[in-house]
């Protein structure tokens, strides 16, 4: 299993931009799926997108159109471009993989395995 550490997080007014940055220690091309997950004060830890071996990708209907999960594994990073972000985007954000052939839930967690520290994201109104 790879290790994870997220950064990229900060505070931005709504309307604004982030990109969160997940560096893996090992080959992320050895994962099955990677994604994103946020937990919000109060809140359980929701998926957010995800992204297979060859590029295909998932996204909850939220950030639909507004979020963009992409992956370099020559550089063994995994991204999250955060477009017209709104308050309710605020939160933890956690990065993970999944080493399992058969996750069909993709932002789901239990099909996850390894999971990062977080970074914070806060939108301001």
């Amino acid at each position: 299993q790879v290790q994870l550490v997220e950064s990229g997080g900060g505070s931005v007014q709504a309307g604004g931009s982030l990109t969160l940055s997940c560096a893996a220690s090992g080959d992320i091309a050895s994962t099955h799926y990677m994604g994103w997950f946020r937990r919000a004060p109060y809140e359980g830890r929701e998926g957010v997108a995800a992204i297979d071996r060859d590029g295909s990708t998932d996204y909850s209907g939220s950030v639909q159109g507004r979020f963009t999960i992409f992956k370099d594994n020559a550089e063994n990073t995994l991204y999250l471009r955060m477009n017209t972000l709104r308050p309710e985007d605020s939160g933890m954000y956690y990065c993970a993989a999944s080493y399992s052939r058969y996750v069909r839930e993709t932002l789901q967690e239990y099909g996850y395995q390894s999971w990062g520290q977080g970074t914070l994201v806060t939108v301001s109104s």
